[in-house]
């Protein structure tokens, strides 16, 4: 249940006063999903962001399909996630599947007053973002595709390299990250993803994790197994487990590749930034190592 006053959970018993009756004061939106439903996720934070930047004026009722079969059959839902927009108590718009933001808010704007005027570009930025976040890299780039066929900035171009990476298009990346134009505002951006692509390209001829463990178990002193691993870890995000892998291979076989650790060490600093807090963390243990 959202903290949020303007966004709620509704029931068969609820619907009626929750959603026909507000909406004869405010339009309502209603989100119909499931748990099992991935897209429903990543939909779910945008509706959220869309319906608190309106200040009250929309309030956003979420319908949980699984448990709530008698709205699903009221109001004839076929697939997931489905938005329904009621306003004076009669569905007047809506849509099926995944939005840009800005798309959802040209429906909305006919319909709500005191509407915000953001820039068109921020909403695909927060829409792809949480598409990311929510591990839907695919329709990321659809997204971004939309937007860039008018208009293509670094922020956009940046945020396509890193869906990109995601869905392993790994010489697209490159290309895309050469295409930014502003390469010394953008530079401590392009070295993180730089080092990411750089991890994953890695990672793609390597043994599986489960493998490499399992190496690992048998053998602790396994320090190809200990270093590969590591990359893996930097790959799919848990920066921490890596770092202190190769910190600790550091300590226990420190010319292993000539020196890879330690370059791999400051490769992983670019890739989190050098402001992170496990970036400044780590940087002051591998000194205190080295000198």
């Amino acid at each position: 249940m959202s903290q949020s006053p303007h966004i709620f959970d509704v029931t068969g018993d609820t619907f009626d006063q929750l959603v026909i009756e507000n909406s004869r004061h405010k339009p309502v939106l209603v989100d119909f999903w499931a748990d099992w439903c991935a897209p429903c996720k990543a939909l779910m934070p945008m509706l959220a962001s869309i319906t608190e930047s309106f200040g009250g004026e929309l309030l956003l009722a979420k319908v949980n399909c699984d448990a709530e079969v008698f709205l699903t059959e009221r109001f004839g839902i076929r697939s997931l996630p489905t938005v329904v927009l009621f306003k004076d108590g009669q569905p007047v718009d809506g849509f099926a599947g995944i939005q840009p933001e800005s798309a959802i808010r040209a429906m909305l704007e006919p319909h709500v007053s005191a509407a915000p005027a953001e820039e068109e570009a921020d909403d695909v930025q927060a829409s792809v973002t949480a598409l990311l976040d929510a591990g839907q890299p695919e329709q990321a780039i659809t997204l971004l595709q939309q937007a860039m066929a008018e208009h293509t900035s670094d922020p956009l171009l940046l945020l396509l390299a890193r869906a990109l990476m995601d869905t392993r298009q790994f010489d697209d990346v490159e290309a895309v990250l050469n295409a930014v134009q502003d390469q010394d505002g953008n530079k401590q951006a392009l070295a993180g993803l730089r080092a990411g692509l750089g991890f994953a390209r890695q990672t793609a001829q390597l043994p599986e994790p489960q493998a490499l463990q399992q190496r690992l178990q048998a053998n602790p002193a396994d320090s190809e197994a200990l270093y590969q691993l590591a990359l893996h870890d930097l790959a799919r995000g848990q920066a921490e487990a890596a770092l202190n892998a190769l910190l600790h291979l550091m300590q226990s076989d420190r010319s292993y590749g000539d020196n890879a650790a330690q370059r791999t060490l400051l490769q992983a600093f670019e890739l989190l930034g050098n402001d992170h807090p496990l970036s400044i963390s780590y940087r002051r243990r591998l000194y205190q190592l080295l000198y």
